[in-house]
């Protein structure tokens, strides 16, 4: 049986038993309407999967224990049930009639705990104002720049000096900043390093990065104090000739997780102590693949590597458990994550699922989008497309999602969507908020001489504000605009 098919099933259902199994969160006030989708948990995907045979009358006790076997075979349950009931829900669903009463009340129990509960955020089409605003803003307020974030934050820039030998500049040094607002309170410099990133930690700040010696690229971080004073500097000696670090996390305990890839190959964690002693190394070959976030879980890590394999890693490294966030006729592509009061959340985007996506097929994520502008049916000149017409269709690819994932299992249990848009950063307001950013679609250009992407674009940023129960309670215009390119 299709999922299509279940899902139908599921619409003749009495409302009573649905409204049971699914509790509906609702925020008390905010702008932000909620649509219920009837969504299946394991990554929106029903594992549930009934195939249909041919029924023949049979003996009693074969019919009896046949119809036992496909209870078991789809994971649903016959406690409660006599033996009658169960040859008769068996008949039921084999002969598509779904007319036996307590068929429904079956498949239902057997899918409430694969249930996950989803919620489409309405969201408004970009207006002839909001382009107009974009326009204005592009052409009299210097370009596409974010609003700056307020309140207390670190930042990290670089300087560079003139090389006389050389004849260009090269890297002189690094500065970890703390900033009150625009208040710049204090800086220190790191020669050793070019920052890559920062993490802010529990009593000041860890920032990492690397440093290029001939042939080899080494890995450093450094820690600073809340106050200013740089507490200690190392250097990763994993005995790679490449390595880079890409996520540093603070432990329960004040240690530090560090995530670090060797020659492009080899998946490592760093265990250092507060005072950044290393106390454990591992790695594990994973091929090319990169790090690209990592989250604190109840027993370990949740990590990602690439844009859509996510894993379970223990507190030594082991990698023992691996997840896929795609649904039947969607992809995702996760963007950050965020452990957030006991739950791991995905900040992700759907893209349509094509038949050949195992296949490397060029194109992407705008595969459907190019081939349909180059259709000769569609009679479409791609030389002379506006926005108007483009920008629909690359609002109707994409779809943001946030996912909202048990931190043992990794299934998700609950999601939000919003159509048109990109799934963005993930944060925590200093009111101990969750807040989730979105890149709503607002215009579109083709750019089919341009080899470095084809369709180009820009989004406003909304943020979404959860409290700390998981209840979404408002969202809002950040003003900050963002560029698209694929």
């Amino acid at each position: 049986m299709s999922s299509k098919r279940l899902l139908d099933i599921m619409g003749e259902i009495d409302e009573g038993f649905i409204a049971e199994a699914a509790h509906v969160k609702r925020a008390p006030h905010g702008r932000a309407a909620w649509v219920k989708w009837g969504a299946v948990a394991a990554c929106l995907v029903l594992l549930i999967s009934v195939c249909f045979g041919s029924f023949a009358i049979v003996a009693e006790a074969e019919e009896y224990r046949t119809a036992v076997q496909f209870f078991n075979d789809h994971g649903m349950s016959a406690d409660g049930l006599t033996r009658g009931e169960i040859k008769a829900v068996y008949r039921d669903i084999t002969t598509e009639s779904f007319t036996y009463f307590r068929t429904s009340e079956v498949i239902l129990n057997s899918i409430s705990d694969d249930r996950v509960d989803g919620f489409e955020i309405a969201q408004e089409a970009p207006t002839p104002e909001d382009v107009e605003n974009l326009w204005n803003y592009k052409n009299y307020a210097g370009g596409f720049i974010g609003t700056d974030p307020e309140g207390i934050r670190y930042e990290h820039r670089y300087e560079y000096t003139m090389d006389e030998s050389l004849g260009y500049e090269v890297f002189n040094r690094s500065f970890i900043e703390k900033y009150d607002d625009e208040t710049l309170l204090w800086s220190v410099a790191v020669s050793e390093f070019e920052i890559d990133d920062i993490c802010a930690v529990s009593d000041g700040v860890i920032a990492y990065g690397w440093q290029r010696k001939g042939p080899a690229t080494y890995a450093w971080l450094a820690k600073v104090g809340s106050d200013g004073d740089l507490l200690w500097k190392q250097r990763l000696n994993n005995g790679f000739i490449d390595e880079y670090i890409a996520k540093v996390l603070e432990n329960a305990d004040g240690s530090y997780a560090v995530f670090s890839r060797g020659d492009l190959k080899y998946f490592c964690l760093n265990q250092f102590t507060e005072d950044g002693s290393l106390m454990y190394f591992s790695k594990t070959e994973v091929g090319d693949c990169g790090i690209w976030n990592a989250a604190r879980s109840d027993d370990g890590y949740i990590v990602q590597l690439d844009k859509s394999r996510i894993v379970k890693v223990d507190h030594e490294g082991n990698i023992t458990e691996e997840f896929s966030y795609s649904g039947d006729d969607e992809r995702y592509y996760l963007t950050d994550m965020i452990e957030y009061n006991g739950n791991i959340y995905l900040s992700a985007y759907a893209v349509p699922k094509r038949p050949d996506d195992d296949q490397n097929v060029g194109g992407g994520e705008i595969a459907d989008i190019i081939d349909y502008l180059y259709d000769p049916e569609n009679g479409i000149d791609v030389w002379e497309i506006t926005s108007e017409e483009l920008t629909p269709l690359v609002r109707n690819n994409y779809t943001a999602v946030l996912l909202v994932c048990d931190p043992n299992g990794g299934r998700p249990h609950e999601f939000y969507s919003v159509r048109g848009s990109l799934g963005g950063s993930l944060s925590v307001s200093d009111t101990g908020m969750l807040l989730w950013d979105v890149e709503s679609i607002m215009t579109t250009f083709f750019s089919p001489a341009t080899s470095a992407f084809s369709i180009g674009g820009t989004s406003y940023v909304f943020k979404y504000t959860f409290d700390d129960s998981g209840w979404l309670i408002g969202q809002e215009t950040t003003g900050e605009i963002t560029n698209f390119y694929r």
